[in-house]
C-alpha cells in the first residue's frame, strides 16, 4: 500500500512538472522575438536621426 502511495506521488508529482519543461523553449523563443524587435527599432532610429 505504502509503495503505491509513493508512485502515485512521483508520477503525480512528474507530470506537474512535465508542462514547466515544454515551457523553456517558448520562453527563449519569445526571448529572441522580442530581442530582434529592439534591434529593428534600435536601427530605424539611428537611420531616421538627424
Amino acid at each position: 500500500m505504502r509503495k503505491n502511495l509513493s508512485l502515485a506521488l512521483a508520477l503525480l508529482a512528474l507530470l506537474g512538472v512535465a508542462p514547466l519543461l515544454g515551457a523553456c523553449h517558448t520562453t527563449a523563443g519569445a526571448g529572441k522575438d522580442i530581442s530582434a524587435a529592439g534591434h529593428a527599432i534600435t536601427g530605424s532610429a539611428e537611420k531616421h536621426t538627424p
